[in-house]
C-alpha cells in the first residue's frame, strides 16, 4: 500500500516517483518493485543535507545544510519541497544552483524535505 506523498525510486533506471492518491497494490518499473526512500532526519559525516527552514515576513527560505551542500555534476540537491496544511509546493535545482529554495507563503510549514542525488531524501519538521 503507498502513502500520499511518499517517494519510491527505481533502482534499475533511476525513475523516481512521488504518491499523489494512497492506493493498494506495488510500485513497479522496470519489472521490479520500486524502493520507497526512507526520509532520514539526522545527519551522518561530512556531507550536510537537512534542510534549514527560515522565516522572513511572507517567505520560507530553505537552505540544505548547516553548511552549503555540493551542487556538482555528479553530487546534487534535485529538489526541496515544503509541506503545508494546504499542500506541498516544489523547487527543481540543477547542479551549480545554490542549495536553497523560497517559497512565498504565511501558512504554518509542516516539513521540509529534500533529495540529494546520491544520499536520498531528508526531512525536518
Amino acid at each position: 500500500m503507498t502513502e500520499k506523498l511518499q517517494v519510491y525510486k527505481c533502482d534499475i533506471c533511476g525513475n523516481i516517483v512521488l504518491v499523489m492518491h494512497s492506493g493498494v497494490g506495488q510500485l513497479v518499473c522496470c519489472g521490479q518493485p520500486m524502493r520507497l526512500m526512507e526520509e532520514k532526519e539526522e545527519e551522518s559525516g561530512y556531507e550536510k543535507h537537512l534542510p534549514v527552514v527560515e522565516r522572513v515576513g511572507g517567505e520560507v527560505r530553505i537552505k540544505i545544510g548547516s553548511i552549503p551542500h555540493p551542487m556538482e555534476e555528479d553530487h546534487y540537491i534535485e529538489w526541496i519541497e515544503v509541506e503545508t496544511e494546504k499542500g506541498v509546493m516544489v523547487r527543481f535545482l540543477k547542479p551549480g544552483d545554490n542549495p536553497e529554495a523560497v517559497f512565498k507563503t504565511d501558512e504554518e510549514i509542516l516539513k521540509a524535505r529534500n533529495y540529494c542525488n546520491l544520499h536520498g531524501l531528508w526531512m525536518s519538521k
